[in-house]
């Protein structure tokens, strides 16, 4: 797995415990980077990480706001706290990291559905993050995500 794709997996983790368990998502990333701590292994992600949690804690309203605009019937409250996260996540680096292209950002926000949510979370998912891809800013469509 590469180390973006796992950076996503651990922020997902976060911002997931931090809603289900109704703790700040400070708390929650402090539990987890005390963790990886421990592990070495996870050092290598552990920036990226923190770039995706720090960027959707600072832009939660904007990227709700977002969110609730474009997700037709559909309210943040009413969709699963895993849909809730990796949309979020999704939309962080769609309008706020132009360093990842647009396909990749979707790709992993739907993989990451396909394995982890709900048997309609991943057209959910892609249908919501293309609909919101259109207002990012212009970026590279080229090469896949290698990080």
């Amino acid at each position: 797995m590469r180390a973006r794709t796992k950076a996503r997996r651990r922020a997902l983790e976060i911002l997931f415990e931090a809603d289900v368990r109704g703790r700040s998502i400070s708390e929650a990333y402090d539990d987890a980077a005390r963790r990886a701590d421990a592990h070495r292994e996870r050092l290598a992600e552990w920036g990226y990480v923190t770039r995706l949690v720090t960027g959707v804690v600072e832009r939660q309203a904007e990227i709700d706001e977002l969110i609730e605009t474009y997700a037709h019937g559909w309210t943040l409250n009413r969709m699963p706290a895993l849909d809730r996260a990796i949309i979020r996540i999704g939309v962080w680096e769609l309008m706020h990291n132009t360093e990842v292209p647009t396909t990749a950002a979707i790709a992993e926000a739907v993989e990451a559905a396909t394995l982890l949510s709900t048997d309609d979370s991943p057209g959910f998912v892609n249908g919501l993050l293309a609909r919101i891809a259109q207002l990012a800013p212009a970026r590279s469509s080229g090469a896949v995500d290698s990080e």
